[in-house]
């Protein structure tokens, strides 16, 4: 166990690292973080704030040798600092989990093996193989770079055959390889997240029904509007993906509800997650706090639904025509504030959320969408 007091160094300064922090903060935790560019918004609320790039050894070893355990808000770190870094001291989730969730080849590789719902999927590492791959799978389907993709990025779908593959793989960036997978028709996108310690115990939060504006998380919405048998299975694979990779910390899972009434894994997170911030307000323990709880081999916090409740991401564009009048929203004392001190707002960038409470999932997405609207005028 890591008690209370000790010090938790983070691999990466966004906004989930920041708000790790800020939920250890109360309960005696020190922090440092390692962030290659900076001042970052971890960093801000941090002890320590250590801007050295990734491939500095000796500032690794140095941050290492000052903490007492390390975890990460951000799994795409090269698998050579992991190495550097968990031969000094404990790095969770573990090197299984990080591996596994940071390429799409591996993941998809891993739940095909494993007997784990997913999508028909090939690979491809040049035009020429693109085009076979995507013959393989018919129309629609969805190209995804295998390495490096969040938000929609690398992701390109297709509906017809590419008039000219060459250029289609240039467009991806000429990546070594690509996943190409069956577009799903889904009822619905949904997630759940699983923490697990390193004894083995887990327990999940609540499902999140989840809305998708351009390929980046718009709203999550709990209780999720699902039967209760789709909402157990969910935290049954949940679970069951935690043990297999045997994570220390968070998975967050995201699944496609098919039109039979199935679930598809679509994609894992071993760390905190967008649609789990919801639990700051929701839950009795938050996300955040949770990750913490696990990591350091602590007994787990309460995670029931507390009420409904709507978390709204908010993007660089609420931003474009100036800072939005936060009073607007702020009028509601169903609603929570939560900016992230990012420095410049940019079109597609997670600069804050919100959440609205109410006495439905329907009430409370209501509300949440007229407030948002606000904050766009």
């Amino acid at each position: 166990m890591i008690p209370p007091g000790a010090t938790i160094g983070i691999l990466g300064g966004g906004q989930l690292g920041r708000m790790l922090i800020l939920a250890g903060k109360p309960m005696g935790y020190r922090f440092h973080v390692y962030e290659p560019t900076g001042p970052c918004a971890a960093g801000q609320v941090a002890d320590s704030e250590i801007n050295r790039p990734y491939d500095d050894t000796a500032a690794l070893r140095k941050f290492a040798e000052d903490v007492d355990v390390i975890t990460l808000e951000f799994e795409n770190i090269p698998a050579e600092v992991i190495e550097t870094l968990r031969a000094v001291k404990p790095i969770f989730p573990g090197w299984t989990a990080l591996h596994t969730c940071q390429h799409r080849q591996r993941e998809k590789d891993f739940l095909k093996a494993d007997g784990f719902p997913c999508a028909p999927f090939e690979y491809a590492d040049s035009a020429e193989s693109l085009e076979t791959a995507v013959a393989a799978i018919d129309f629609p389907c969805v190209i995804k770079t295998a390495a490096f993709g969040y938000d929609g990025k690398g992701q390109v779908k297709l509906d017809a055959p590419a008039e000219d593959y060459p250029a289609l793989w240039n467009e991806l960036g000429t990546p070594p390889r690509v996943v190409v997978e069956k577009w799903i028709q889904h009822q619905g996108e949904f997630s759940v997240i699983c923490s697990r310690r390193s004894d083995g115990a887990t327990q999940t939060f609540p499902m999140a029904e989840n809305v998708h504006v351009r390929h980046i998380l718009h709203a999550s919405i709990l209780p999720a509007r699902a039967s209760e048998a789709v909402q157990v299975e969910a935290a049954r694979l949940a679970t069951a993906l935690s043990e297999s990779l045997e994570v220390v910390g968070l998975l967050a899972v995201e699944f496609f509800l098919d039109a039979d009434g199935s679930l598809i894994i679509n994609e894992m997170a071993p760390r905190p997650h967008n649609s789990g911030h919801y639990s700051i307000e929701g839950c009795p323990c938050s996300q955040f706090e949770q990750h913490l709880r696990a990591v350091c081999g602590l007994p787990f916090g309460d995670t029931h639904l507390l009420q409904p409740i709507v978390m709204i991401n908010l993007l660089g564009d609420v931003w474009e025509s100036g800072v939005p009048d936060w009073t607007r929203l702020l009028k509601d004392p169903a609603a929570k504030l939560h900016l992230y001190d990012k420095g410049e707002a940019r079109p597609g960038r997670k600069m804050g959320h919100f959440s609205v409470t109410g006495e439905s999932p329907e009430a409370a997405l209501a509300a949440a969408e007229a407030h948002f609207k606000k904050l766009l005028n």
